[in-house]
């Protein structure tokens, strides 16, 4: 019989709740602590999804008793803090994307959980969805021949609050980090890291960027057009071009129940790949998978890729100017 996986969660806001409700999906995984800045609010999620222990701050988590890795659901600029935290307390952490703010955070996270020999992951959960996997599946069979060109883009309107954590500069607010993480990520996973980036940006009255539009080329004359908006309610689509055929990721393609693959000059077929839940329980399982192997990374999203990620970022953003 499979050990169950006791998980906890640091940060309770909005992706906490739809992370604790697929939770429920993953064999073997179990809720059991829960941590915010407010013992209220602790107290209010634990009884919602029956967690054991309800911390009112987020030291106090890696004392808990009963805790086998912990996911870490903050705003941006605590990631590193409290995946540190997590790390050098020996306990395994699955953090939310953005890893961290920039480069050298990400690098110290990674290099506690190597110094510490702990399980640490990014949870890009994009990598594990059905869908995103089929795409690449298709490609690695060369059925639309050698990819040469990528256009994507995620986009949604933000009320325009100065204070909500999206427009606010101080929690890594701005479309970059929030959703442009997902086309880049994607061009990073077909193209691997750019050789050159352009890119542009219109900013908001609060400094962070609003929209962002970057094109990426490759040393071997591949592109990827990318966009990104907190402003603008985008067709969050992705079109993969290559020799022969393209492949379509319909909305939103990060999380697409389907895909479709068309020829050139030939037939579409379409690959229907439906999501239960909201699609978070993948990468939990995956998580999970890899505690259960001895695992110190994982290979669907290695520390690697992370920093290749984390690095294109701090370059887009170095470009647009936006400083944190």
């Amino acid at each position: 019989m499979t050990t169950p996986i006791r998980w906890g969660i640091i940060g309770l806001g909005r992706i906490a709740h739809k992370f604790a409700q697929d939770l429920k999906r993953v064999p073997g995984a179990l809720l059991t602590a829960v941590a915010s800045g407010s013992q209220e609010r602790s107290d209010a999620f634990g009884v919602q999804y029956g967690a054991l222990f309800c911390y009112g701050s987020y030291a106090e988590m890696p004392a808990c008793p009963e805790l086998d890795i912990v996911y870490v659901a903050t705003p941006h600029v605590d990631h590193c803090r409290l995946t540190l935290m997590c790390l050098n307390a020996k306990i395994p952490v699955l953090c939310e994307k953005p890893f961290a703010m920039n480069a050298r955070e990400v690098g110290e996270m990674i290099r506690a959980a190597r110094d510490n020999r702990t399980f640490l992951m990014e949870a890009m959960w994009t990598a594990f969805i059905p869908s995103f996997q089929e795409t690449f599946n298709i490609i690695s069979m060369g059925e639309i021949g050698k990819v040469h060109s990528l256009k994507a883009d995620f986009g949604f309107c933000a009320p325009l609050d100065m204070e909500s954590r999206i427009y606010n500069k101080a929690l890594g607010g701005g479309s970059l980090l929030d959703v442009g993480i997902y086309p880049i990520f994607l061009a990073l996973k077909l193209f691997g890291k750019p050789k050159e980036i352009q890119a542009a940006a219109a900013m908001a009255p609060t400094g962070v960027d609003a929209t962002c539009a970057m094109i990426f080329s490759y040393a071997g004359e591949e592109i990827a057009m990318l966009h990104s908006s907190i402003v603008a309610k985008t067709d969050t689509t992705a079109h993969i071009y290559g020799e022969k055929g393209c492949i379509f990721m319909p909305f939103p393609f990060h999380h697409a129940d389907f895909i479709a693959r068309q020829f050139y000059y030939g037939e579409t077929e379409e690959f229907h790949l439906p999501i239960e839940g909201k699609g978070y329980h993948f990468e939990a399982a995956e998580a999970g998978r890899c505690l259960q192997a001895g695992l110190l990374e994982s290979p669907g999203m290695p520390h690697a890729m992370s920093l290749d990620l984390i690095e294109t970022l701090d370059r887009v953003r170095e470009k647009i100017g936006l400083h944190y």
